[in-house]
């Protein structure tokens, strides 16, 4: 077998070649036809346009042949391309360059071969249209000639699919361009319709594409200047000198939110062929960088310019007090913001507050006004270390937040109060050392650390004219200081008083539930309860009783510290009182794995003492052995007699106390390093309990040493027995004769003191109970049927208690009807505030069933209500 040479020319010929970006490409119809055509013309099995590569023949089209390529050194039409001229071999086993040729001796068993070089290009023959048969034939000059025909009709197709892949090369790289292009492009046509857009110009003016495609290019544009936009193409195409078309010039886009974008805009026209105009393309440089880096440059020359002024002027502004008003104004001009304040940082004993020296006015009301006043003359301090503001001046945080109202330090916003969006609070140091803030809010700048950092100038200048204020005004701030410690004495004295009465309302709405039901539970006649089950449920009822009973100790708390706490000294047993907390704190024992051990007494001995304080005391003291002491430890109550008193003693196995520290243990707030570790406590425990021993004229102390555990002992004065008997209230009405159901109104949005309520008032047959979920529905009830009596809670969604009275007062048909207050509101101001208000009465929760009653017998007919027979 010879194999054909390789032509001169083979390195150009192989450039060609790829240059038609044919090879491996998928069938084609067109090529197809035309080897089926050579097929039927030639009446011969196989046709190919067969492609020479550098080591094979890859066939663009093979009817008749399974096989899409051979290797060269076997391959015909290598010899008609080195040759460069067309090649008939009319019995391939008679030539013996191919006789021995595999594709002679094997399958396709080729005997006949004609083949015509393809020349799409250059002169170069990248490959042939061949002929070929298994038997061998004659080949006359007029089939090379009609061979060579359909040789140029397969140049032809090789030159349109390279046409076509040019052309396919240079869409994908102008969709690139204008699809990925770091500028906006829109072609418009003549009429000014917007034929595409690309991504960047619809990103820079917020729309999609659907909303832009078809539409005139003029709803880009400002308002100012839309009507006139179409004749500025109508007279570019009239032969005028153009002013906007193929020139570039600066103007402002339309964004879709309604602001405008500066850009500079160069309008091309594009021509066709005969040089008509035929469409228009905008290139749109967004200018937003530009236009922002120089008004950077622009508020860095206004912040010089403040700084200069701050310092230099300084004398003048401070001695007509506009100093700090001065630097609010510059504040807010320099990061374009709506309200700004600057204060100083004053330190206490136990936080930071900080002192107003300026802040945008934000009233809305006489009341807010007022307030601002105060806050502007520095009669008021900001002490809350965790709100917004405080977490910068308590703790020199910087905060930063673009939802103040999903923040999780806001506080509430007083209705009327100006809207919020964004927020940004700095601390002011001197060295180490925070001594003041500044705060912006509703700022059109973005907030960040970016911003804060081209503000350090102004925030180290306030820091300098803060000192020097201090400095100069140092007799007027010592003045100032003791007005300010006063105001925060009178803020915390609130702020308590409002926890107080929070946190009342907070566990008496739970208690109310418990102790209500049990009381129930307690006097049911229809299903008596078993002795076990009484003394469950007054369990039940007993503690929450207790608790409800250190509730209002702790609503006592001011009076407590101030000596004017009322105590009910009475004769007592000891031992009562030992079991019963013991009985109250029996599961937690249980729970610690801890064993309770309770030497007898050795007397009945009987105390002067306050019956719940004294098992407050015993409460306290067992609860710390169980938080402070050994796993599988052990708690151990003794009492013995000290001369006139009873000693009671409370040992536990835990780690003991130092000596040197023990004296520390009665100071409130001091844990001894306990609030480092895991267990809980707020450190008063225990000097609550020395004031109500000593209030009670007794004694407390401690005896411990290290690893040794602790044993904590108080006394009490001993007294004789007094003969008391307990007599329970009966829940009942007094009996009367039978009349007409009366009307009950409950407006309660809590579901379990609903049930609650619809439960104790089965038992009362005269009465009919309606219950809504809020104020509003009630006046709506009440208006289509007014009730005897109305129980109403003060804490309701929408409209609250006081504004429903407020409405039922105001309503001539429904003024008559009396409203009885339900909350757990207990504080004696919140009693004295809604009975003011108009409130019939005021009840409390946790409810008490026997007062409930008697409020039914008052107020809803002078007739009692009977009760249910059993």
């Amino acid at each position: 077998m010879q194999a054909a040479k390789r032509p001169e020319n083979e390195t150009q010929r192989l450039t060609a070649l790829r240059a038609l970006s044919i090879l491996d490409t998928p069938a084609d119809d067109a090529f197809e036809r035309l080897t089926q055509l050579a097929r039927d013309l030639f009446d011969v099995p196989m046709a190919l346009v067969s492609l020479v590569d550098e080591e094979r023949q890859w066939f663009k089209s093979h009817p008749g042949l399974p096989i899409c390529e051979t290797c060269r050194e076997v391959s015909f039409c290598a010899h008609a391309i080195a040759a460069d001229t067309p090649l008939v071999i009319e019995d391939a086993q008679s030539d013996p360059r191919f006789a021995d040729n595999p594709l002679v001796t094997g399958k396709p068993h080729l005997r006949f071969y004609a083949g015509h070089p393809l020349r799409p290009s250059d002169s170069l023959a990248v490959g042939t249209l061949c002929l070929i048969s298994d038997r061998p034939r004659a080949f006359s000059t007029r089939d090379r000639q009609l061979l060579a025909s359909l040789a140029g009709q397969v140049d032809e197709l090789l030159r349109q699919h390279q046409m076509r892949h040019t052309l396919s090369q240079t869409t994908r790289r102008y969709e690139a361009l204008f699809n990925e292009s770091a500028t906006g492009i829109v072609r418009i046509d003549l009429a000014g319709n917007v034929l595409s857009i690309n991504p960047f110009a619809l990103t820079m003016l917020g729309y999609t594409r659907a909303e832009v495609l078809g539409r005139n290019v003029s709803m880009l544009t400002p308002a100012e200047i839309r009507a006139e936009h179409d004749q500025f193409i109508a007279r570019f195409l009239a032969g005028s000198d153009p002013n906007v078309i193929g020139r570039g010039r600066e103007v402002e886009a339309l964004h879709k939110e309604g602001h405008l974008v500066p850009v500079h805009l160069a309008v091309n026209a594009i021509h066709n062929e005969q040089n008509d105009v035929v469409e228009f393309l905008g290139i749109l440089t967004n200018l937003s960088d530009v236009y922002d880096a120089n008004h950077r440059m622009h508020k860095e020359q206004s912040l010089l310019k403040v700084l200069h002024q701050g310092i230099t002027d300084y004398q003048a502004l401070m001695s007509g007090e506009q100093l700090w008003t001065f630097l609010m104004e510059a504040l807010r001009e320099l990061t374009d913001s709506d309200y700004a304040l600057i204060g100083e940082v004053m330190p206490t004993s136990t936080t930071n507050t900080l002192k107003i020296h300026a802040i945008t006015d934000l009233s809305w009301s006489d009341e807010s006004r007022h307030l601002m006043e105060q806050l502007r003359s520095g009669d008021m301090m900001l002490t809350n270390p965790n709100s917004l503001l405080g977490r910068v001046f308590a703790h020199g945080d910087v905060v930063i937040t673009d939802d103040v109202y999903r923040h999780a330090k806001r506080g509430g916003f007083p209705p009327g109060h100006p809207r919020i969006d964004n927020y940004l609070g700095a601390p002011i140091f001197s060295g180490d050392k925070l001594i003041g803030m500044f705060a912006i809010a509703n700022s059109q700048q973005t907030l960040s650390h970016s911003l804060l950092h081209w503000l350090q100038p102004f925030t180290d200048t306030c820091a300098l004219l803060i000192n020097l204020y201090r400095q100069l005004a140092e007799r007027e701030q010592a003045t100032m200081d003791l007005a300010a410690a006063r105001d925060q004495a009178e803020q915390a004295n609130r702020a308590k008083s409002e926890f107080l009465s929070s946190m009342s309302h907070e566990l008496r709405t739970p208690l109310n539930a418990i102790i209500g039901f049990a009381q129930l539970l307690g006097k049911g006649r229809r299903e008596p309860l078993s002795d076990k089950q009484k003394r469950q449920v007054g369990q039940i009822q007993k503690s929450g009783q207790h608790l409800l009973s250190l509730i209002n100790e702790v609503l006592d708390l001011a009076k407590i510290e101030s000596g004017h706490m009322a105590l009910s000294i009475e004769p007592i047993a000891i031992e009562s009182v030992i079991e019963d907390a013991c009985s109250t704190l029996e599961a937690n024992i249980e729970a610690a794995g801890l064993v309770l051990q309770r030497e007898p007494l050795p007397a009945p001995w009987w105390v002067a003492a306050d019956y719940t304080r004294t098992k407050q005391v015993l409460l306290n003291l067992l609860s710390n052995a169980i938080k402070y002491n050994r796993p599988q430890g052990s708690i151990r109550i003794a009492v013995d007699q000290r001369g006139n008193d009873v000693c009671v003693r409370v040992t536990d196995a835990g780690h003991g106390i130092a000596p040197e520290r023990q004296h520390e243990l009665f100071e409130p707030f001091n844990r001894l390093d306990a609030e480092h570790g895991t267990i809980e406590g707020t450190g008063i425990g225990l000097a609550i309990t020395r004031e109500l021993v000593e209030r009670m004229q007794g004694q407390i102390g401690v005896t411990s040493a290290p690893g040794q555990g602790a044993t904590f002992w108080f006394t009490l004065p001993i007294t004789e027995a007094d003969a008391l008997s307990e007599t329970p209230l009966p829940m009942t009405l007094a009996s009367a004769a039978p009349g007409q159901r009366h009307h009950l109104l409950y407006i309660e949005d809590n579901p379990t003191n609903q049930r609650l309520m619809e439960d104790i008032m089965e038992d009362f047959d005269q009465v009919r109970l309606q219950t809504v979920t809020s104020a509003e529905l009630g006046l709506d009830l009440m208006r289509q049927s007014p009730p005897d009596l109305v129980l109403m809670d003060i804490h309701l969604p929408g409209m609250n208690g006081y504004q429903a009275l407020d409405a039922i007062q105001k309503d001539t048909s429904l003024r008559h009807i009396p409203v009885v207050a339900l909350s757990a509101n207990a504080m004696e101001r919140d009693r004295a505030h809604g009975l003011a208000a108009g409130f019939a009465d005021y009840l409390t929760k946790p409810l008490d069933i026997d007062q409930l009653s008697a409020t039914l017998s008052r107020y809803v007919s002078t007739d009692a209500i009977p009760r249910k027979a059993p």
